[in-house]
């Protein structure tokens, strides 16, 4: 066997040139996909992260009926104290849930004494959101005082609207909201910062405590509209939720119907899609790597065999079994594919770690100022470059097939 990779060897030096153009052509390959995953993924990385910390979090929880109808913001479907007792008791017994937090999500009219617009407000516990959402300090304006992101009597409102009616921090504004038994109360409160947007349900919402929006709405027991879920281990999501939702699915309405739902981020942001695209746009560039390497690969070990015919010829006529010539031009092929992806797996990872060091930064929607980290899993640069000398080596079957199968008196007399 050591003596075939030496002869494989020699006769891929033999044929200098071929041999570079060949390698050069899986070599830029490999680059590529090793580039586009590599900055794709750093992409969607940083983007799931930017969303789920800065608002929507890793899960949520809503009685049932109440993602369908969130556009009209029911209070209707606001989980009873009970209920939310029930969720938190099996929050609880969930190892993988590293933080929660309740919600009321409320619309509303925002009123600056001259101009008033709509609002959707989003109701929290001041402390329990910043640990559910670890980002969403970083999306206002002014930084936190004194790590509190606000206070009972202050709201904070989108960026965009306050420009739009002139509102400035320390200003004082007036909320309206219509409570569930249709009557209309209001309150004067402080704006205390701004927030941008973001992509999601919560990417334009203004945030106000939740006790004053239980006065607000004139809410008599301690009701919440849904329970954001952050876990230990995102790469562990979908198991987690899918354990969660079944344990949930134990506690049912007097119909028998189940009384919670239970949602992924994914189901919830737009940008679950385009996530699901960056997927298959990465497989699409790999196939066409393994297209580019079929084809090198097969072009020229079909050149090698149709130059070296008499050389074949010579081999069988000595003795040599079919098989060792096959797997003499299986072997070069596979040397080709090795060589090329090693090199190419090289210049691959050394322009991620150049993109790395230079913090490239993009814009996308309205987000500024993104900056691009990419990284790849070892697991995958492997898998990448078994994949290359696999496809080398199929690539070389069909011509070493016929390399092996040649009548020796015919290639000897071959012009």
């Amino acid at each position: 066997m050591r003596s075939l990779f030496k002869i494989a060897l020699r006769n891929l030096r033999r044929y200098t040139r071929r041999t570079l153009l060949t390698s050069l052509l899986i070599v830029v390959g490999v680059v590529m996909v090793l580039l586009f995953s590599g900055l794709a993924g750093s992409f969607k990385s940083t983007m799931i992260g930017l969303i789920t910390d800065s608002g929507l979090g890793h899960m949520q929880i809503h009685r049932r009926g109440f993602v369908a109808s969130i556009d009209s913001l029911p209070l209707n479907l606001n989980m009873s104290p009970e209920g939310y007792a029930k969720v938190l008791q099996t929050l609880e017994a969930e190892p993988e849930i590293l933080a929660s937090a309740p919600r009321i999500k409320l619309g509303g009219m925002l009123s600056n004494y001259m101009d008033t617009t709509s609002v959707r407000i989003s109701a929290v516990d001041p402390d329990r959101e910043l640990a559910v959402s670890p980002g969403l300090s970083g999306r206002l304006i002014q930084p936190l005082i004194n790590a509190s992101l606000l206070a009972p009597g202050q709201v904070i409102i989108p960026e965009r609207l306050a420009r739009g009616l002139n509102i400035e921090p320390g200003q004082n504004v007036v909320l309206v909201a219509t409570n569930r038994d249709g009557s209309v109360n209001g309150g004067q409160f402080e704006v205390v910062n701004l927030i941008e947007d973001v992509l999601g349900p919560q990417g334009r919402d203004a945030y106000m405590h939740i006790d004053d929006a239980r006065t607000l709405l004139r809410m008599d027991q301690q009701e919440v509209t849904e329970v954001i879920l952050r876990v230990r281990d995102f790469q562990r999501l979908d198991r987690v939720a899918a354990a969660l939702e079944s344990k949930l699915a134990g506690f049912t309405t007097s119909q028998g119907a189940p009384a919670f739902e239970l949602h992924t981020w994914a189901k919830l942001s737009p940008f679950a899609n385009i996530a699901n695209m960056i997927d298959v746009l990465t497989i699409t560039v790999k196939i066409v790597m393994i297209a580019i390497v079929l084809i090198s690969v097969l072009n020229v070990m079909l050149m090698s065999v149709f130059e070296r015919v008499r050389e074949i010829g010579t081999m069988s006529a000595m003795g040599t079994a079919p098989r060792t010539i096959l797997g003499l031009f299986v072997i070069e092929g596979g040397l080709l594919g090795l060589f090329g992806s090693m090199l190419g797996a090289g210049l691959g990872l050394a322009a991620l770690a150049a993109i790395k060091a230079a913090e490239v930064s993009i814009s996308f929607a309205r987000m500024d100022n993104l900056v691009l980290r990419p990284s790849i899993d070892p697991w995958e640069v492997a898998a990448i470059l078994g994949i290359v000398v696999l496809v080398a080596v199929l690539a070389a079957l069909q011509p070493a097939w016929k390399a092996s199968r040649m009548d020796p008196v015919q290639a000897l007399g071959h012009v």
